[in-house]
């Protein structure tokens, strides 16, 4: 029978973990601010990604995204904003997360695989300028490669957020944004920092063009 932690030593050792979580988030954000970390990228191209965004979806693109896990999460929470809203109210646009389509994704996936499940909705959804995001944080789920091979194959833009390139997934896409962190815990929620710089960009942009028309033509 193992023996209890007395309170204190408990106490302690999770204060002792905590720090250290928040640290290695702190050093992961701070590469990924100032994009000086082997491997990663800069917000830059988090701001980059909500600009172009800004351009794509009010005339009539969409956005598709897709992940596993954790990440698939992070790809809803992107769409949720979208169709929703980030922060003021506005029209809706269209975001879709290709795993959140449950029976497309456990059919494809009895009938053809799992390493198809992405692949085919891309297939079938995707169309010449549109956005397709994928979030891993190791950057080699076949899945998701599957899927930005047929990205590509349809026209749309392929753009990959991942931890540390280079890796697979970032090689195939047109646009990367990576993570720097020593864990994927830590890459994840890096992440979701960067996707809410996209939408506070994508905001912006939209909100600037609707001042002066000319600023979503800028906002490449």
């Amino acid at each position: 029978m193992s023996e209890v932690m007395p309170d204190d030593t408990a106490a302690a050792c999770a204060a002792s973990i905590g720090r250290e979580h928040c640290q290695s988030l702190l050093d992961a954000l701070r590469r990924l601010r100032d994009g000086d970390g082997p491997g990663g990228s800069s917000m830059g191209e988090a701001v980059a990604w909500g600009r172009h965004l800004a351009q794509v979806l009010p005339a009539g693109g969409r956005l598709l995204a897709a992940g596993n896990g954790g990440s698939a999460a992070q790809a809803q929470h992107l769409t949720a904003e979208l169709v929703g809203r980030y922060a003021t109210d506005r029209r809706p646009f269209s975001a879709i997360s290709l795993h959140a389509e449950t029976s497309s994704v456990t059919a494809i996936g009895n009938d053809y695989g799992f390493d198809e499940v992405f692949a085919r909705q891309v297939a079938a959804h995707g169309r010449p300028g549109d956005v397709l995001v994928l979030l891993s944080t190791s950057g080699r789920s076949d899945n998701l490669l599957g899927a930005a091979t047929a990205g590509r194959a349809a026209g749309a833009r392929v753009w990959a957020m991942t931890g540390p390139a280079p890796n697979p997934l970032a090689a195939q896409a047109d646009r990367v944004l990576s993570v720097h962190a020593d864990t994927p815990a830590t890459v994840q929620e890096a992440h979701l920092v960067a996707l809410h710089v996209v939408c506070e960009a994508f905001d912006a942009a939209l909100a600037a063009a609707t001042v002066n028309p000319y600023a979503r033509a800028e906002a490449t």
